[in-house]
């Protein structure tokens, strides 16, 4: 019997240990789609992205349309007469696009919808120090992450584990829900169910929208657990971020890794602790955020010892939290 033909559809490193399960597993991929470069670093030279670099080694036919309604992009994508299109960390999809496979478009996406729709459901997920989330394929409709489920598989949060880690985790089970469901698909064992049948009467889904810059900055009036969450669901990136005053200078930093300490104390909400050698910790009202790594403006990431060994802190130290940031971390 035929393969059915596959056109597979990502960009970040995330896509390819998807990408990488179906060639292993003598899937049919008749192409890849992925984004156009776009030039970055001090050259601005466009670098080639990980679903790309992973298809042209694997000799792979690639496309990297600039507008996914261009018709010389549809016409060739309708050339390859796919059976299924698959789509992992990749753009919105046009009607146009979507409805092209007979059998569909599937999307896997880290998080167990219909909870979490959106671009950063990783970090979210962290951020609201959720125990479980999981892995999702559904078939691709006219809005955003809303179509019919397919397959669900949860996977506990570990209460330790950042964004990076998390991420990790969901990219191996992801690639293995979508291995589990072409072949139930093969076999016709999956009926495709409407997302509010996965909610409780009056239940709303939580969403996972787009992070930016001025989202990341800590607020030291959250407890502590509040803010340790949030840590962690930006790390490593973008990184959580706060604004240290020295003298007449506003410092960024960023941090990376801590721990929450629950305790009593009379501190203003942002007040540094630090032996000025082996630890530091910021005040929040129910304790403290113990930092274990974290990076200054122009600087290195590092741990506490490290930072505190080239940074002399003022004598009376206060993390600050600004809408806006006058400089950033790099």
């Amino acid at each position: 019997m035929k393969k059915p033909g596959i056109v597979f559809m990502g960009t970040p490193e995330f896509a390819v240990a998807t990408l990488s399960s179906l060639l292993e597993n003598d899937f049919n991929i008749v192409s890849v789609v992925t984004a156009a470069e776009k030039p970055s670093g001090r050259g601005r030279r466009p670098g080639k992205l990980p679903v790309r670099i992973f298809a042209e080694s694997n000799n792979l036919p690639v496309l990297q349309p600039e507008n996914l309604k261009d018709p010389e992009f549809i016409s060739a994508l309708k050339e390859f007469e796919a059976d299924i299109f698959i789509v992992v960390a990749f753009r919105m999809l046009p009607e146009a696009v979507w409805k092209i496979p007979p059998r569909g478009t599937i999307n896997l996406h880290a998080s167990l919808l219909p909870h979490y729709r959106g671009a950063a459901p990783i970090n979210h997920v962290l951020i609201n120090g959720e125990a479980i989330t999981g892995v999702t394929t559904f078939l691709i409709d006219d809005n955003i992450d809303t179509g019919k489920i397919l397959l669900r598989e949860e996977i506990p949060v570990d209460p330790l584990e950042n964004a990076g880690e998390l991420h990790d985790r969901l990219m191996k089970r992801g690639a293995a829900l979508v291995l589990k469901t072409l072949r139930a698909m093969s076999e016709d064992q999956i009926i495709p169910q409407p997302q509010s049948a996965f909610l409780r009467p009056g239940e709303i889904p939580k969403t996972a929208p787009k992070i930016f810059p001025g989202h990341c900055i800590i607020n030291w009036q959250n407890e502590c657990h509040v803010i340790h969450n949030f840590i962690r669901g930006l790390s490593p990136g973008p990184g959580a971020r706060s604004f240290l005053l020295q003298d007449e200078k506003t410092l960024s930093f960023k941090i990376f890794e801590c721990l929450p300490e629950i305790a009593v104390h009379r501190l203003i909400p942002g007040s540094v602790v630090s032996d000025g050698k082996t630890y530091m910790k910021i005040a929040c009202p129910d304790g403290f955020v113990n930092i274990a790594s974290l990076q200054l403006e122009g600087r290195k990431k590092m741990n506490t010892t490290e930072f505190l060994k080239g940074f002399k802190l003022p004598d009376h130290p206060m993390a600050v939290t600004l809408k806006a940031s006058p400089s950033s971390a790099r």
